[in-house]
């Protein structure tokens, strides 16, 4: 029995020793080294070694001190997703700090003043699709409000054998370069039989002339998906006793997939959304957005296996893993659902607001000048040749290596598009609750989660239930909840064609930062000017998604804005500093779909000082 014990303690003393000699210690070294999944071999970008890199386990209340040794031959960084920190600590290159040169170390200190789930990753160009991310997990300081036996991890990622770099370029260069269902002739003569030849015919010259198909559900397809950095084959399996009660922490650190998520024969309440404790819900399924996190328990009750399913929400594939009492133990897949198409419900307000399809004349159709914030400035000439290579922090200046991006923001601006301030025109409202947040298409707040009625909208197996934004309440109403003091609207914004993506019609590179005032609380309206879902998350402080609740709105560090739909939350500003701010999508992010966050002093406040 002691020989057993002192086996279980090594590889733990060990694991504990790789991260740090001293409590509150940690060390992270990133590097890299051949890998092979699902049959491809490349040079991938690890974190000790590993892919995912360690999980960080932290307790709320405690100063952490993390040494991050860059042994790559380039820039990077490590970011800290969702935690609440200094801004200098946050591990922006070109906003919170320079990043760390190769061979160098960076000493990251910060006290923990939060518990959940979080993750961290690269914020260096497309280093994070190479494998520099990880778990977070951090022990309240009081206890829970629910029970659980024993928990795991369960990181979702995308995997390609292709470099981020190349699979930009390809988007650039051919944006459904990944759209593996093309159309075809033979599926035009099925939808002629059930349709009709003229709806038929109409249908397709109403795509042809936005550039654009039905299929543009995912901009990369292609991908093998990973649970905890094994493939659906190797099969991560998590261990259980019958009548346990297993906690399963998921965080989908992809670089591009939505997944939706289900256990066949199991229920899963959701208890913690992007770490902050939730009135625990009971699903069937949920869909978790690129960056978002979600704590659900399960009580497998009999000895035997259950597939834990991640299914893209294009259907192209599954992130597989087990909870089983042995070792070995695991499941036949399922066959993949259907795979969604966008319809032109998707489609009736996308195409008339900011997204910019190619060649089709919204000029024409007045829809214009009337809105600088949906102007394409690419077709002004402000697109970059090589937009993964530009260098954020020096206003163009390109760096020898492409996968260093620099995220800081480049002050070249219109007005201030970007910042609409809605207050001064009295559109902010009394209450925050009472106001009607129904979207440009007419549907409910429930209905905006997905895209109702549109080939987004998902549904659950045989019929259960599956998460909704508005089913998010939080365990405890937010003690300074008030009506904002002015809102803002962004408004998402693309080129499909060309492969451009942006806020208000401004890439970031052209953009202002926003500004905004320590302890104002300020709205912000996202209307999705877009077909496709865009993640959109705000460094360092949180955002309280709107969604009726009043006091009991859920914080959130990630909201998924679905396609032609408006969402909006309440931002209190509570940190002072410089904040990144974008959508979440990768190749998203990278093309313009970012923004730059300056929170100053009070005006009185920075006089006295």
């Amino acid at each position: 029995m002691l020989m057993s014990c002192i086996k279980k303690a090594v590889p733990l003393l060990a694991g504990l020793w790789s991260l740090g000699a001293l409590a509150g210690t940690y060390n992270l070294v990133i590097g890299e080294q051949p890998l092979e999944i699902d049959g491809q071999a490349k040079t991938a970008m690890t974190i000790n070694g590993g892919i995912p890199g360690p999980t960080l386990r932290f307790k709320e209340g405690e100063d952490v001190t993390i040494n991050v040794t860059n042994n790559l031959d380039v820039d990077s960084s490590i970011h800290w997703h969702g935690l609440l920190l200094p801004y200098t600590q946050d591990g922006v290159p070109g906003i919170s700090y320079p990043g760390i040169r190769p061979g160098e170390t960076f000493t990251y200190r910060f006290p923990i003043v939060q518990a959940g789930t979080y993750w961290y990753h690269s914020h260096s160009g497309f280093q994070e699709q190479e494998g520099v991310y990880g778990a977070i997990a951090i022990e309240p300081a009081k206890r829970e409000p629910f029970r659980y036996d024993r928990e795991y991890v369960v990181m979702l990622s995308d995997w390609s054998a292709e470099t981020g770099e190349q699979i930009f370029s390809n988007l650039k260069g051919q944006s459904d370069y990944y759209n593996y269902s093309q159309q075809t002739l033979g599926g035009f003569l099925d939808d002629v039989k059930r349709n009709g030849f003229t709806a038929t015919l109409r249908d397709r010259l109403d795509w042809g002339s936005m550039r654009m198909m039905p299929t543009d559900i995912a901009d990369v397809s292609g991908y093998s998906f990973l649970v905890n950095g094994k493939s659906t084959d190797d099969n991560w399996t998590g261990l259980f006793e019958p009548g346990e009660r297993v906690r399963l922490r998921f965080i989908n650190g992809s670089a591009m997939t939505y997944f939706d998520v289900r256990i066949p024969g199991l229920k899963m309440t959701v208890v913690q959304a992007d770490g902050n404790n939730v009135q625990p819900v009971s699903v069937d399924e949920f869909r978790i957005a690129v960056a978002e996190t979600y704590d659900v328990i399960v009580q497998p009750k009999h000895e035997r296996a259950f597939s834990v399913l991640a299914e893209s929400v294009d259907r192209s594939g599954f992130a597989r893993g087990t909870l089983a009492p042995r070792d070995g133990m695991k499941l036949a897949l399922p066959d993949l659902r259907e795979r969604p198409l966008l319809t032109m419900a998707d489609m009736s307000m996308a195409s008339m607001g900011g997204m910019d399809h190619g060649s089709m004349d919204h000029s024409a159709m007045g829809h214009a000048s009337a809105q600088p914030q949906a102007m394409d400035h690419a077709a002004m000439g402000h697109a970059p040749a090589q937009p993964q290579a530009m260098d954020h922090a020096a206003m163009g200046h390109a760096p020898a290596q492409p996968q260093a991006m620099d995220h800081s923001a480049m002050g070249h601006a219109p007005a201030q598009p970007q910042a609409m301030d809605h207050s001064a025109m009295g559109h902010a409202p009394a209450q925050p609750q009472a106001m009607d947040h129904s979207t440009m298409a007419g549907m409910t707040e429930t209905d905006a989660d997905y895209a109702s009625g549109s080939g987004l909208a998902p549904s659950a197996a045989n019929g259960g239930k599956f998460l909704a934004y508005g089913d998010l309440k939080a365990m405890t109403p937010y003690a300074d909840y008030r009506a904002p003091d002015r809102e803002i609207e962004l408004r998402l914004t693309g080129n499909m064609e060309r492969y451009f993506w942006s806020i208000n019609g401004t890439k970031f590179s052209d953009a202002e930062p926003i500004r905004l005032t320590y302890g104002e609380r300020v709205r912000l309206r996202f209307v999705n000017d877009t077909m496709m879902m865009h993640p959109m998350h705000l460094h360092g402080m949180w955002q309280q998604l709107d969604k009726g609740n009043g006091r009991f709105n859920p914080l959130k560090h990630v909201v998924n804005v679905a396609p032609n739909t408006t969402l909006t939350v309440d931002v209190p500003v509570d940190a002072l500093g410089e904040w990144a701010f974008h959508c979440h999508l990768m190749y998203h992010m990278a093309s313009g779909m970012f923004r730059k966050v300056i929170v100053e002093p009070p005006a009185t406040s920075a006089a006295q000082m």
